[in-house]
């Protein structure tokens, strides 16, 4: 009666074949190199080169990503000075007023 019942995997009926797998063939092919269109101590990707404007842009991203997670971090540590100082007042209030029912 209170035994579980474990299912039993099924078995197939009829013919079971396996999935139609097609082999392909790779071919690789390697492209000659052309004299003279590559230095031979060229890096093998383009620098990027900055202009002003951009440089510029990219001092501005950066600054105003450190003054938004700065802001953010600050408001974070002020919730928390907040709420600690609330439970400390309270507390405090709560001390006291133990502190004189004890004494009446």
């Amino acid at each position: 009666m209170l035994r579980p019942k474990i299912p039993t995997m099924p078995t197939p009926t009829g013919i079971v074949t396996p999935p139609a797998v097609e082999p392909t063939a790779i071919i690789q092919h390697t492209p000659a190199p052309v004299p003279g269109s590559v230095a031979p101590g060229a890096p093998a990707r383009p620098t990027v080169q900055l202009t002003p404007g951009t440089a510029l842009a990219l001092v501005g991203a950066g600054t105003a990503v450190v003054l938004v997670v700065g802001a953010v971090l600050v408001s974070m540590l002020l919730a928390v000075a907040v709420t600690a100082a609330s439970v400390a007042v309270c507390a405090v209030v709560l001390r006291s007023l133990l502190n004189n029912q004890h004494k009446r």
